[in-house]
């Protein structure tokens, strides 16, 4: 191993190690009330489980639109639309992705919250052992987009570098300049997580804050029964 991977790897081993002591980073966007959320977090039974502002303290503030609570669930259907995204190696995504799967996980992470590295390796564990299940895994590297419809070059290299070193096979996206229909807005915490059903539907409830493999299995199983999916 060369000097310069085994210093990435040393990096690596660091931030997974970190990524044990936390659950959720802030996403340090900007939102503006024209810019409220679309995404309403759910609570996970534990305060870990919480989204965190930079400070370590829980992010409670509730999202405006859609109304993702159980009883709205059963009444109102969000779809996102139609969208174009890149992932970090250059190949278009749109929103027929979703046709692939019945049951898509929506991962939007960055490459510096520890947290959200922490937990790639479980999503792609997911995204193997639930795959004849017809559920799928996508990130979205919230980081790669500049803030003026461009990408952040070194946040793309720190992406591609996490893929290969994670040996992650489910793509990572680039953010699109409408933000996935104004979808990814409002995020506050990340990673923060939703689930997309095969006509592009939010489905339950967005997820804050990083989950072992377990957590996020027995969640999906909730998600697939939900559409009236199978064990």
């Amino acid at each position: 191993m060369n000097h310069k991977k085994r210093k990435t790897a040393v990096l690596f081993a660091f931030i997974l190690l970190l990524g044990l002591f936390l659950t959720a980073c802030s996403s340090g966007q900007n939102t503006s009330e024209k810019g409220a959320s679309s995404l309403e977090s759910a609570d996970a039974g534990s305060s870990e489980a919480d989204g965190q502002n930079s400070e370590g303290t829980a992010d409670t503030e509730a999202a405006e639109t859609p109304d993702t609570s159980e009883e709205a669930a059963s009444e109102t259907v969000y779809n996102i639309g139609s969208f174009t995204m890149e992932d970090i190696n250059g190949e278009a995504y749109t929103e027929a992705m979703f046709q692939d799967y019945d049951l898509t996980m929506v991962n939007v992470f960055a490459t510096w919250c520890s947290p959200c590295i922490a937990e790639i390796p479980y999503l792609e564990q997911l995204s193997q052992d639930m795959a004849d299940r017809g559920v799928g895994v996508v990130g979205i590297v919230l980081d790669t987009a500049d803030g003026e419809g461009g990408v952040d070059a070194d946040a793309l290299d720190a992406a591609k570098t996490l893929a290969e070193e994670l040996e992650t096979t489910y793509p990572f996206l680039i953010p699109d300049a409408g933000l996935m229909n104004g979808l990814l807005t409002g995020i506050q915490s990340i990673p923060t997580t939703f689930f997309v059903d095969s006509e592009g539907n939010l489905t339950g409830y967005a997820y804050v804050g990083s989950r072992s493999l377990e957590d996020w299995t027995e969640i999906v199983n909730s998600e697939l029964e939900m559409l009236g999916g199978t064990e």
